[in-house]
């Protein structure tokens, strides 16, 4: 069965990067391609574990700024290349030139790791493979999804050297697993398989070694289908439950206020949808006739 699956998601990769058309040209340290209304971002310093440096944190911030004006991408998929997704920041950029690179850090919108202190207005999915761990774990944090391979790993990895968690870590592991579990990661720094990943909360799908960009393409493939004013909103309600609320009333009526904006938008058109028949008895193959722009 494995095997069949992981046929099935080489066959939608090569048939995504066919359509795609590479705009890597910009970029030295990143791969970017846009197939479809999908857009991935792949960090490409495998030499490196592509671990990232402050060269590549800029091109990471402006990759994903581009991707928020873009209204023909709906879906990112951050990735990367050789084999792992993000081994964390450089520490020779910081052993090498320690007081320059802490007051460029201090002055300078870009987080360490480039877009962590970004909110993005559409989803995010990250294909974790290899290591994912110290800065390179608060990317994948950063992201609405987790695909992992079953032999990837992350962790806090450095715990081990002193660096903290500056790129979001502290913030949101806590809000995915609980403030137990990420005491426990951010304390001791030790290493989590995919498994107590996806126990944990923290990996939304395990999946095959090689398959985890593929299959996140699939997963971010899967949201196209749907109203994406509506879906984008609902989304940013249950952030703004998550980590701006000021109390339950304030998230319920901002839940209200967020939600009937789309409701004459895509809501009527959807129940007349479901009038004709389409999506009866749980049916997801309903695929939208005039998705709304982002």
């Amino acid at each position: 069965m494995r095997s069949i699956l992981s046929k099935l998601n080489s066959t939608l990769l090569l048939a995504l990067r066919k359509m795609s058309s590479s705009s890597s040209s910009k970029y030295k340290n990143l791969e970017i391609e846009n197939a479809g209304k999908i857009m991935t971002i792949g960090i490409n310093r495998p030499e490196k574990r592509n671990a990232v440096n402050p060269e590549t944190a800029s091109e990471l911030f402006s990759a994903f700024n581009d991707f928020q004006n873009d209204e023909d991408s709906w879906v990112a998929v951050l990735h990367g290349t050789g084999g792992n997704f993000c081994a964390g920041y450089d520490l020779s950029s910081l052993a090498s030139a320690p007081e320059c690179l802490l007051q460029q850090m201090k002055e300078s919108n870009v987080a360490p790791m480039g877009p962590s202190r970004m909110c993005f207005n559409k989803p995010v999915i990250a294909a974790i493979d290899g290591y994912a761990v110290a800065g390179g774990l608060e990317l994948a944090l950063l992201c609405d999804l987790r695909v992992m391979e079953e032999s990837a790993v992350v962790g806090v990895y450095c715990r081990r050297f002193g660096v903290p968690l500056i790129d979001g870590g502290t913030v949101r592991l806590q809000k995915l697993i609980g403030l137990s579990r990420a005491m426990d990661m951010i304390l001791t720094g030790r290493s989590i398989t995919a498994k107590e990943a996806y126990d944990f909360g923290l990996a939304n799908r395990v999946c095959s070694t090689g398959s985890a960009l593929a299959v996140a393409l699939q997963l971010a493939h899967s949201l196209l289908r749907y109203p994406q004013r509506c879906m984008n909103l609902d989304r940013q309600s249950a952030y703004y439950a998550a980590y701006n609320a000021a109390s339950m009333e304030d998230a319920l009526q901002y839940e209200f206020d967020n939600g009937i904006q789309v409701v004459q938008e895509e809501s009527v058109q959807g129940a007349k949808r479901f009038q004709e028949g389409i999506g009866k008895g749980g049916s997801f193959n309903v695929k939208n006739p005039s998705n709304s722009k982002l």
